[in-house]
């Protein structure tokens, strides 16, 4: 794949493909002066496999505002991040690549949060998932809560909320106020 494939492939912008080729950290080869990174490499060592590295987080929300948000503090705290804006992109990523964190709207326009939630915690049990909801007395979250503890963020999500939350899960948060 080209370098502006690639960035396509992993939804991240062209430059950072640029820097992340240069360091080593993405499969590629020189040809001619150009870039090449084999899709399979990439799948098998960076998508599959992010033990070495940032922490890597999923958004699913469907609120362009949030999104970002939540692009501009990952990027700070040093996060690998994909956002997305339905539960469908959720669940296509998660079968692909292995996250650390994933923040979920419980209201998505494709699928219920409840239902999501369950079919991530079917592809990866351990998986530690913040809900994010407008509604914190909904159905949907008692559902949830009933499986077992929960961490919970009420919306309006503010960026110091966010760096709290990440903190007590175990990640590095960022010490940048937005």
């Amino acid at each position: 794949m080209t370098v502006k494939e690639t960035a396509e492939y992993l939804r991240i912008p062209l430059p950072t493909v640029y820097y992340l080729v240069q360091r080593g950290q993405l499969p590629a080869i020189q040809i001619g002066g150009r870039w090449r990174i084999k899709r399979s490499l990439l799948d098998r060592d960076v998508l599959r496999n992010e033990e070495s590295g940032q922490p890597t987080v999923l958004v699913v929300d469907d609120d362009p505002a949030l999104q970002t948000l939540f692009k501009q503090f990952l990027k700070k705290a040093g996060f690998g991040r994909i956002v997305v804006g339905t539960g469908a992109e959720a669940l296509s990523y998660a079968e692909k690549q292995d996250f650390d964190l994933v923040f979920l709207d419980l209201k998505l326009p494709d699928i219920a949060g409840d239902e999501l939630y369950a079919k991530l915690k079917e592809i990866k049990p351990d998986l530690p998932i913040v809900l994010i909801t407008g509604y914190p007395d909904s159905e949907m979250l008692t559902r949830i809560l009933a499986s077992g503890p929960v961490t919970v963020i009420k919306k309006p999500i503010e960026f110091d909320q966010l760096n709290r939350t990440v903190k007590i899960l175990g990640h590095k948060g960022t010490d940048m106020v937005a």
